[in-house]
């Protein structure tokens, strides 16, 4: 068989911690503009904040 080749490997993606609910979420393409703003890991956590 032949290799298959991957565009990228998430090990290389940044990442950070939801402070909501202590997930760990990757880098998103839709976020590559924004990506020091973003806080949590989905709107759920979002809704929610901290505290």
């Amino acid at each position: 068989m032949g290799k298959i080749t991957v565009a990228h490997k998430k090990v290389n993606l940044p990442y950070k911690y939801c402070p909501v609910c202590g997930l760990r979420f990757t880098w998103r393409k839709k976020w590559r503009n924004n990506w020091p703003s973003v806080r949590y890991c989905s709107k759920r956590c979002a809704a929610k904040g901290v505290g």
